[in-house]
């Protein structure tokens, strides 16, 4: 295919090959739930909460949705006008300039890059644990040969199609669902009949109350952990382009997945808090023993061993679920970098006959399993707990900018209505500087040597590896800019700037976009 000028959509979007029209809103709720691995996250970060606040973690999950949530009307509001699958790449482009934009698309890559790596290693010692192969399970060797397959294989059902990567989200994402209802309902009815183990804890309103944390510093360290365990809806609005109503649908899903997400999070806690209490002894909550993997050994105490085969397969479902929906929107933020010659053209090379973008996912893919080898070779656990720590970082990082862009992008409109300043205005800014706070407070805990498992010159591993990425990634952009210039130098015209353009007023906009084509390789 000769490189011409995509032609613009009707809504903005340069067509970039991509099969429109292929989720409905359903599918693109399980790819935002999904994204956010619901049974690992209660597995590996629930505990941690309790460690930081006691019996307040459901109270930390409530607070946290907060900020969540008016992110995700930011995302919704700015894709119903610029309907892009570059999302915080193009948004902050179109808004505060193509430098802004280029580090607003490297950071989110990198942060789903490393919870893809970290992921692997997860889902590869699931896996074989699933198979009765715990001695293969406690050998890096092994774990690193099995992530590194199921990295491949879930890079090949991405490229294979939307449809097909869809099809299996729903498998995946039923089969945890249905473990973690399980479990819940089990531990609370042991709990309401006497059956649960000295240590236990009534449910109580008291649980709830944020202000029962004590110091401002506890609610902080709670809501720090807290708040990024729905980190990962936003994959539903970076299919954008491959979803019906490609203007409302992706937004309605982050959103309605959010609404879902605290729902399960909130019971699975409760109910996880209610059973084990959260003492330090035994299977308490408390116990840092438990934290590291809750349902492994709390899961195992409410169901038996007899379900134990069926916690690892949530487990494992969810690993290796979140390591695909990691691939879908990676790869579609690179094609839309690639489109505007962000990054290399050859980038955004099209597979004719599954319509995927084949070079964006391979290199997603390919980028995974480098990190990976790389984490494993150097220890794999000490490396790989600091590399999964440091994401909060960049996802605060991107999700506060796309707040600060949405308020920006409509501030023309925000006295237009108590609707538009709600919801374009007053909301996204909230999000944006709770999450700000958020990242000076995790730059300030992060420096000491003791945050994390390693430090280098007195600085902690996790800042070292979260602020390098961000240096990194301007670095990289410095260079690139010097060598390809051309989309640096570019004025990018803004979709929906003021908010009340018509869907022509918009297309004639993105006709002056410097965006390139998507070229596309012979059909296999």
């Amino acid at each position: 295919m000769s490189d011409t000028q995509a032609p613009a959509s009707s809504l903005g979007a340069p067509d970039k090959g991509l099969k429109g029209g292929a989720l409905g809103l359903a599918s693109s709720i399980v790819i935002g739930i999904s994204a956010t691995a619901p049974a690992y996250t209660v597995a590996a970060s629930v505990g941690y909460i309790v460690l930081a606040v006691g019996v307040a973690a459901p109270a930390m999950l409530l607070l946290a949705f907060v900020p969540m949530m008016c992110v995700a009307v930011a995302f919704a509001q700015l894709n119903r006008v610029d309907p892009d699958c570059g999302t915080t790449f193009t948004w902050a482009a179109r808004t505060f300039g193509p430098r802004t934009g280029w580090l607003g698309g490297w950071v989110m890559t990198a942060a789903s890059v490393v919870a893809m790596a970290y992921l692997a290693g997860i889902a590869g010692s699931y896996l074989l644990l699933l198979f009765g192969a715990e001695g293969l399970a406690a050998s890096q060797t092994w774990v690193t040969v099995v992530g590194v397959g199921l990295i491949s294989l879930m890079t090949l059902v991405c490229w294979r199609g939307i449809g097909i990567s869809v099809w299996v989200q729903r498998v995946l994402l039923v089969v945890e669902l249905i473990m973690l209802a399980v479990f819940a309902v089990v531990a609370l009815v042991k709990v309401a009949t006497g059956h649960a183990p000295a240590g236990h804890a009534t449910p109580s309103l008291g649980w709830f109350n944020p202000l029962g944390v004590g110091s401002f510093g506890t609610l902080a360290a709670g809501l720090l952990v807290a708040i990024f365990v729905y980190w990962g809806w936003d994959s539903a609005v970076s299919v954008n382009e491959e979803t019906e109503a490609p203007d409302r649908n992706p937004g309605r899903a982050a959103v309605i997945s959010m609404a879902l997400l605290i729902g399960i999070f909130v019971l699975a806690t409760v109910a996880a808090q209610a059973y084990a209490g959260v003492g330090a002894d035994g299977i308490g909550l408390g116990n840092e023993d438990t934290a590291a993997d809750l349902l492994a050994v709390v899961g195992a105490a409410v169901l038996g061993s007899a379900w134990g085969k069926l916690l690892i397969l949530a487990v494992l479902s969810s690993a290796i679920a979140a390591l695909q929906t990691g691939i879908l929107p990676t790869a579609r933020t690179v094609l839309s970098m690639a489109t505007a010659r962000a990054v290399p053209a050859s980038f955004a090379r099209m597979n004719r006959r599954f319509q995927t973008p084949s070079v964006a996912t391979a290199v997603t893919g390919g980028a995974t399993i480098v990190l990976f080898l790389g984490l494993s070779l150097l220890g794999g656990g000490k490396a790989a707990a600091d590399a999964i720590a440091s994401i909060g970082l960049l996802i605060a990082f991107y999700y506060a900018l796309v707040g600060y862009t949405c308020v920006w992008q409509f501030r023309r409109v925000l006295t237009g209505s108590a609707k538009d300043l709600l919801l374009k205005g007053i909301l996204p800014l909230f999000g944006a500087v709770t999450l700000t706070a958020v990242f000076v407070k995790s730059v300030w805990d992060m420096r000491s040597p003791d945050y994390g498992v390693t430090s280098i010159g007195g600085v902690g591993g996790v800042l070292l590896i979260g602020g390098g990425t961000i240096v990194l990634g301007a670095l990289v952009m410095l260079g690139y800019s010097l060598a390809r210039p051309a989309f640096f130098r570019a004025k990018l015209a803004s979709p929906g700037s003021t908010g009340s353009e018509s869907p022509a007023d918009i297309a004639a906009l993105t006709e002056r976009q410097p965006l390139g084509p998507a070229v596309s390789d012979p059909a296999s």
